[in-house]
């Protein structure tokens, strides 16, 4: 253990990780080295850790030209010059970060400095990496020098693997890893996302602290058994823990006075003091219980929030909008919702729609009770929102990722299309958001005048016409029917449309039918488990609006 002992403190370092034998580790086969990882395999020997974390930097895919220690060794001191360690300005992208301490002594707190600043002269197209100091940090309780260190971090960021990616360095992958971040606890931490919501003027703003949690708040055992699987797996594993984390703070501030008006100073106190309530192993089984979308499906939804920030032109550091303002008081006015509701129905949608602002397309008050007009308003505008008001004062609604006008690739037939982005939901007596599932009762389509006209609308006989092709420019994790193991037939089942009626498919059974005079509507939820329905079984329809999005 002794030449990896130099920067590290060891009164402060895990007395475990002391006073284990030795160990070796042989195997080359990535199932097991997952399985080691995530087992704590080497988390208790301290100079094994430091040659694992060896022999996996080395083996990452990098650029040609990557700078290596003796790199380090020559440029280090034109660089510091005489200048205090202490006193080291830290480049601008690492935007104000901690730098944490973790277990380094004096000697490894000023090297971090002098590391970062060097590591800074080699990557000049670097302009934003937060996650920086604490990786560079961590790093060096595991290295024999500085210039190892300046290495390790150089073949992290020098990764040239497309499908291995591990620290965003532009605001702009950093910004839509906030956004999927946000997309994914609306996914798998719906108690947790109605928490934030409802304490915060700002999700996003909350959720843009997820990496902040891992790398600087997150004590160094904890930490360190996160970057063990972090450089076998990749990205994806920061995106667990961070779910993981939000749960853990949920069922601990559930049902407890608020501790300060400030959610996000609340977050980062409980990470930082996670020893009190979570273990590092308790910590790790919680983040590998989620069942999560897989690596490429993360990947497709990350690109559609970089498309959609480009699209804004936000791609680099600004004042970041507030995503609640998005809905303007001052502009919005629906007679079915209020500013609050609309901006809680703000907050479940996906983060890239999110940026933009609410546009009134349709309205019965002054458009008429008319299908074929809610389609030539609805038409040509992708996604929308769906809300309606009954005669006996019941609100709900649903979000709806495509243009209606893919309902004619059915001819005239009932045609069935969307993707697993849409929702229904429910504000009014009580608020309901219904997680996606294709329309369980096609059936409900059969109950129009000539039944026989629609036969098709059903899963078993449903063409293959009436699923609509990936257009280029949509980018979605949910457009294939792959995606969830959804047969082919069915995978589009979420939206349908024809002359005489629209027929929307919630989740946990629910299911919206609207006749054609946009009077009367029906739900179906005779599958729903401990939920309330979405609104009456039958219901007449005293409002009803379509919202569009405007950039």
């Amino acid at each position: 253990m002794d030449e990896y002992n130099r920067f590290v403190d060891w009164e402060k370092m895990d007395v475990t990780v002391q006073s284990q034998d030795p160990k070796e580790l042989s195997c080359t086969e990535f199932q097991e080295l997952k399985q080691l990882a995530r087992q704590g395999y080497w988390a208790k020997n301290h100079s094994l850790r430091a040659k694992v974390y060896h022999k996996l930097i080395n083996n990452i895919p990098c650029r040609t030209v990557t700078p290596d220690a003796n790199v380090y060794r020559d440029i280090v001191v034109k660089i510091i010059g005489k200048r205090s360690s202490s006193s080291l300005p830290l480049p601008e992208f690492v935007d104000n970060s901690l730098v944490p301490t973790y277990c380094l002594n004096a000697e490894g707190i000023g090297a971090v400095r002098k590391i970062i600043l060097c590591v800074a002269n080699q990557f000049p197209d670097i302009s934003f990496c937060p996650a920086l100091p604490s990786v560079t940090a961590l790093l060096l309780h595991y290295s024999r020098d500085e210039a190892e260190c300046f290495e390790k971090v150089c073949r992290i960021l020098a990764c040239n693997d497309p499908s291995k990616r591990l620290i965003d360095q532009t605001f702009l992958a950093f910004e839509s890893s906030c956004m999927t971040f946000g997309d994914l606890v609306n996914k798998y931490c719906q108690a947790a996302h109605k928490l934030m919501v409802a304490v915060s003027e700002d999700v996003l703003e909350v959720y843009s602290d997820w990496q902040r949690w891992l790398f600087g708040e997150l004590p160094m055992v904890y930490i360190a058994r996160v970057f063990d699987v972090f450089l076998v797996e990749g990205y994806k594993v920061l995106y667990r823990v961070a779910l993981a984390l939000l749960k853990f703070f949920h069922k601990v501030r559930a049902g407890q006075p608020k501790e300060s008006d400030n959610v996000q100073q609340d977050i980062r106190s409980f990470v930082r003091d996670i020893a009190k309530s979570v273990t590092p192993e308790r910590l790790l089984e919680k983040a590998f219980a989620i069942r999560l979308f897989s690596r490429k499906e993360i990947q497709l939804l990350q690109m559609a929030n970089e498309k959609a920030l480009q699209q804004k032109g936000i791609t680099v550091k600004q004042k970041r909008q507030n995503v609640h303002l998005a809905v303007h008081a001052e502009n919005f006015k629906s007679e079915i919702v209020s500013v609050k509701e609309m901006r809680d129905i703000w907050s479940w949608i996906p983060e890239r729609f999110a940026l933009c602002q609410p546009l009134l397309l349709f309205t019965t008050l002054e458009h008429g009770c008319s299908l074929n007009r809610f389609y030539s308003h609805s038409e040509g505008h992708e996604p929308t929102l769906l809300l309606i008001k009954t005669t006996a004062k019941e609100v709900c609604g649903a979000f709806l990722s495509t243009d209606w006008s893919e309902r004619r690739r059915g001819g005239n037939k009932l045609s069935f299309f969307g993707t697993g982005e849409c929702f229904v939901f429910r504000l009014q007596p009580e608020v309901e958001r219904y997680e996606w599932v294709i329309i369980k009762h096609p059936e409900l389509a059969m109950s129009v005048s000539e039944p026989e006209n629609h036969a098709s609308g059903s899963s078993s006989t449903l063409s293959s016409s009436s699923i609509p092709a990936d257009p280029s420019d949509r980018l979605s994790p949910f457009l294939s029917a792959r995606h969830f193991n959804l047969p082919s037939k069915t995978a589009s089942m979420f939206m349908a449309g024809s002359s005489e009626c629209i027929i929307i498919g919630g989740g946990d059974g629910q299911a919206l039918y609207l006749d054609a005079d946009l009077n009367h509507g029906r739900t179906s939820h005779c599958d729903t488990f401990n939920n309330q329905p979405l609104c009456s079984e039958s219901f007449q329809i005293s409002v009803l609006e379509v919202w569009g999005f405007r950039d």
